[in-house]
């Protein structure tokens, strides 16, 4: 029972009917203090539904709830360990040891998914977190977030191995079990991928399923041919699928003056990681790539349209809303100034946007790190490494472009993409160009975060596929 008394100091009841995945994934994330990266309510940082969207949108949940890829995806996006585990593809001794491990830990819970009906509640499929085990009895808590239903209550094992062992009619899958850690490291990524335009699964299913079998099908004799072919016919824009953090949060009591010492911890690693993908191979093949080939960034790519649709964005968030189309923005008001971070001036840069939500002004702050000092924006430098120019970036060079975009994606994409390359020399020069072994540490992590979200969000791209096919069969 080590980790029943952290679930139950943040067990709550699912705001909604179809909530439950939800609501568990809140009480386990706060159960871990996982930080949301927002305050939710006044001064304090707590996970609450309304956050958790970044894999499917709430109003979609409220109305048909939420498939067992998509909360392992929410977990991770959210900045959580998933370990997720399909009952078919599993078996009751391994599911019994994570129950135990869990049960007796207080920094790892483990949620199922199961089917009601087989334990005689109403209702069908359902979320839940375990709250402890019964070795002599064999039987687990559930603490069921549906307390306007039924308690926390014990279930022998084996019925509860049996009602997670069964076909959700949704996707046409089993259910399963999933054991949810917290990071080692912080959370604080400067790159993720996002779900909420609808384009996504487009992409997912260009890069994931038509990349490789283009890149087997064709002959190469450059790299650059190879990177034309990935990114030359994107069905989207590479920046409505791989987006950058940025960190904002409502105006209180005039302008910034001061950011405290993890704030500036994290615009020092999000400068890091910027840093060291600028000076990769992958940038600058990208980089001569575009040259070549005369691929121009949107003319929307300023810092001050970034800024203004993040803060668009946190405004909804603040106000409680989810989505921000009514939220209007003025440009004109984006305003710059330095602030002092860790005793030193200047190190970071606040940019306030005057924002309207649902007729409320709002300013919102967005902390970016200190522009480059360096006269010559819009130059560059130009080295050679291995063949390749390395351009060292001037212009912009203290927030991401679509350059930065397309080579940290380059970086994330399977290392099963290239296996299928006909020419062994270029299958071996571009494998050396996105190997993640060489990376600095930092921007390991970064594409490391990437490809986990990759492979959810494949995952979930899979399911949705096949719950479509299976509909048209019903409707034929």
């Amino acid at each position: 029972m080590n980790g029943f008394f952290k679930l139950v100091s943040t067990f709550q009841t699912q705001a909604e009917p179809a909530y439950c995945g939800l609501t568990t994934l809140v009480v386990v994330l706060n159960a871990l203090s996982v930080d949301p990266g927002r305050r939710w309510k006044g001064p304090w940082r707590w996970f609450d539904e309304s956050m958790l969207d970044c894999c499917e949108p709430l109003e979609n949940v409220k109305k048909n709830g939420i498939t067992f890829s998509k909360v392992s995806c929410l977990a991770q996006c959210a900045g959580a360990s998933v370990q997720a585990f399909r009952a078919n593809e599993s078996s009751l001794d391994l599911f019994r040891s994570f129950v135990e491990t869990c049960a007796s830990s207080e920094d790892h819970h483990l949620v199922v998914s199961y089917d009601r009906q087989i334990l005689k509640q109403t209702g069908t499929g359902h979320f839940s977190p375990v709250g402890g085990y019964h070795r002599h009895k064999d039987m687990a808590l559930i603490l069921d977030v549906a307390r306007f239903k039924y308690p926390p209550h014990w279930v022998p094992l084996s019925l509860l191995w049996e009602a997670l062992n069964s076909v959700d009619e949704a996707t046409g899958k089993s259910r399963g079990f999933m054991m949810i850690t917290k990071r080692a490291k912080p959370t604080c990524f400067l790159f993720t991928l996002s779900c909420k335009d609808q384009r996504w699964r487009a992409m997912c299913k260009y890069l994931l399923e038509e990349v490789p079998y283009l890149l087997k099908s064709r002959g190469f004799t450059t790299v650059e041919e190879v990177v034309y072919t990935v990114f030359g016919s994107l069905p989207a824009d590479v920046a409505s699928f791989v987006k950058w953090i940025v960190e904002v949060k409502p105006a209180v009591n005039g302008p910034i003056e001061k950011v405290d010492r993890d704030e500036t911890e994290r615009l020092r690693y999000k400068s890091k990681v910027l840093q060291q993908l600028r000076q990769t191979r992958a940038l600058a093949l990208i980089t001569k790539w575009m040259e070549q080939n005369s691929v121009n960034s949107p003319e929307d790519e300023s810092l001050q349209t970034a800024i203004l649709q993040a803060c668009c964005q946190g405004a909804a968030a603040f106000r409680g809303s989810n989505c921000y189309s009514n939220v209007k923005c003025f440009k004109k008001d984006v305003k710059e100034s330095n602030v002092t971070s860790n005793g030193a001036r200047g190190e970071a840069v606040v940019m306030s946007s005057r924002v309207l939500v649902d007729g409320c002004e709002q300013v919102i702050d967005a902390l970016v790190p200190k522009r480059p000092s360096s006269g010559n924006v819009g130059g560059g430098s130009v080295l050679q490494q291995d063949g390749i120019d390395q351009v060292t970036l001037e212009e912009n060079a203290f927030h991401p472009t679509t350059r930065d975009l397309l080579a940290v994606l380059l970086l994330a994409l399977p290392p099963s993409t290239w296996e299928q390359i006909p020419d062994l020399s270029i299958h071996a020069e571009i494998s050396r160009i996105v190997s993640r072994k060489e990376l600095p540490h930092e921007l390991q992590l970064e594409v490391e975060h990437l490809f986990e979200q990759a492979f959810f969000v494949s995952r979930s791209c899979t399911e949705e596929a096949l719950t479509e096919e299976a509909l048209i069969e019903t409707k034929n």
